[in-house]
Parts: C-alpha cells; sequence; structure tokens
C-alpha cells in the first residue's frame, strides 16, 4: 500500500539516473548530437545546445526516470548475476524474444507521441552512435540500455519536434 506521506524523490531519481549514466560512460552530449543530427535536416535553424537543453529537460520526466532506474539496474543485476533464472541468462544474452527492454524504452519514447516512437524504431534498428558502441559490446550487459538511450534520443527528438511545430 502506497504511503499517503510518500513525497516522489524527483531530484534524487534524477541524480541517480545521471550518475549510472555517467558510471556507464555515457555522455550526454553525445546522446544530444544524436537528437541533432536527426533533426537539423527538419529544422535548419537548430543547434546542438538546445538540444543538449532539451535532453536535459526529458531527463527530468518521471516515466522516463522510472524506466531508465529499472532497466538499468537490471542490466547490473544480470551483470553481476544477481537475478535468478531464467531471467539472468534471459538479459545476459539479449535474447531477441524478450522485448521487455523495448517496452520499457518504448513507453519512454511515447512520452512526447508518435514522433518519439517512430524515431525509437529507427534507432533500434540502426543502432547509431553511443547506441551502437553499447549494442556491440562483448563485456557487458547492455540488453536494456541500448535502447533506454535509444528512447532518450527519441524523446527530445519528439520534444525538439514539438516545440517548432
Amino acid at each position: 500500500m502506497e504511503s499517503k506521506n510518500f513525497k516522489y524523490p524527483d531530484t534524487k531519481a534524477y541524480n541517480f539516473v545521471v550518475a549510472e549514466l555517467k558510471k556507464r560512460n555515457v555522455d550526454l552530449h553525445a546522446l544530444s548530437k544524436i537528437a541533432y543530427h536527426l533533426q537539423k535536416q527538419f529544422l535548419p535553424q537548430l543547434n546542438e545546445q538546445e538540444c543538449y537543453e532539451e535532453l536535459n529537460s526529458v531527463l527530468h520526466k518521471r516515466e522516463l526516470l522510472n524506466n531508465v532506474m529499472v532497466g538499468l539496474e537490471l542490466d547490473r543485476l544480470a551483470e553481476e548475476n544477481k537475478l535468478k533464472e531464467p531471467l539472468l541468462s534471459i538479459i545476459r544474452n539479449d535474447a531477441g524474444v524478450f522485448g521487455v527492454d523495448e517496452s520499457l524504452a518504448l513507453q519512454i519514447a511515447d512520452i512526447y507521441g508518435t514522433i518519439g516512437v517512430t524515431n525509437f524504431g529507427y534507432l533500434d534498428r540502426v543502432k547509431y552512435g553511443i547506441i551502437k558502441q553499447f549494442d556491440e559490446d562483448p563485456n557487458h550487459v547492455n540488453t536494456f540500455i541500448d535502447d533506454l538511450l535509444g528512447a532518450i534520443v527519441a524523446a527530445t527528438c519528439a520534444k525538439v519536434a514539438h516545440k517548432y511545430a
């Protein structure tokens, strides 16, 4: 049962996500550059700094924070072999039929509607930039993080598109 005195820890959740991404060597500027690259063809007046600011705004959304916290922790727990079987093997092997990683990511991408979802689908297929690095890293469990990064970029693209619509 939810405590009536519980206040959602927005700042702690944001700080947790940013710190965990930093631990995983995620450069937020690299993510915003992907968003800029995807949106500049539609918005010639757009600049990289604006994409970075919008990315930081997106990172403050509770829906995003919740899903990223869960995904990052599942990757960490799987890497440390702290999940029970068969879930451990499924996550460690990024099983193609698992789909939970994409589901968490799609919830993030959908914060700003279908533009976010279509951008996520594109990024999930092409695995561009830092997203590709995580997808192809054989030394770590990255089942969730590659999709989460794609979703963060996709949501940023959608937020930028909505701003100029």
